[in-house]
């Protein structure tokens, strides 16, 4: 697909296998540059959502230095059950991102992104996955990493193989990681309880 038919056309206008063609599955090694986008981009969800928000989290590989990841900030944002998914998406929306996914029933699992553009990535791109408090997977997954270097390694290899095969279905890039991500994340509890499960805790 050219640049100048994609820049002609929204995304929204796109088919999935036109979106996949200009959003490829692309590794890079860490840059220690990502925490700082994670904090510009935590400071502007802050001034957003304000009281509403029991924690918000930097999630995903490049959360844990040095894992080779997609050039992308995953972000987990929980929010108090007082506000509600329309109110979530138009706020969201006004800041500039871009509802993905979940249609905003309960227990509450959205995503939003921003940093895709017609034109292909952005200099910065970010995904914000949004959650009730008590869902704390995302981080059991990180500290395991971060904890685990062998784990690590074995990841890093999991994510290079797929990507080569994968490089144009981002769908079935992370559902080929699916058994590796669950299996891991089902050992992390055992290690660190309930340490995640304090609705007052604010930030991580």
């Amino acid at each position: 697909m050219s640049e100048t038919v994609s820049h002609r056309r929204g995304l929204q206008d796109l088919t999935l296998k036109e979106l996949w063609q200009l959003f490829p599955i692309i590794l890079r090694d860490y840059d220690p540059q990502w925490p700082g986008w994670y904090g510009d981009a935590a400071q502007e969800l802050r001034r957003e959502f304000g009281p509403y928000i029991v924690r918000i989290s930097h999630i995903g590989s490049t959360s844990v230095a040095g894992l080779v990841a997609k050039p992308t900030v995953d972000i987990l944002l929980e929010l108090d059950r007082s506000l509600g998914a329309r109110d979530i998406r138009e706020k969201m929306a006004e800041y500039g991102w871009l509802h993905m996914g979940g249609d905003g029933a309960e227990p509450l699992r959205m995503s939003f992104n921003k940093g895709y553009t017609p034109r292909g990535f952005a200099e910065r791109v970010f995904h914000a996955h949004v959650r009730r408090p008590g869902d704390p997977d995302e981080l059991y997954f990180r500290d395991y990493l971060r904890e685990h270097p062998e784990t690590c390694r074995d990841y890093v290899a999991l994510k290079r193989h797929l990507a080569n095969v994968y490089q144009h279905d981002r769908d079935a890039y992370t559902d080929a990681k699916g058994k590796f991500v669950a299996e891991t994340t089902a050992r992390a509890p055992e290690l660190y309880g309930a340490r995640y499960l304090l609705e007052g805790e604010r930030s991580s």
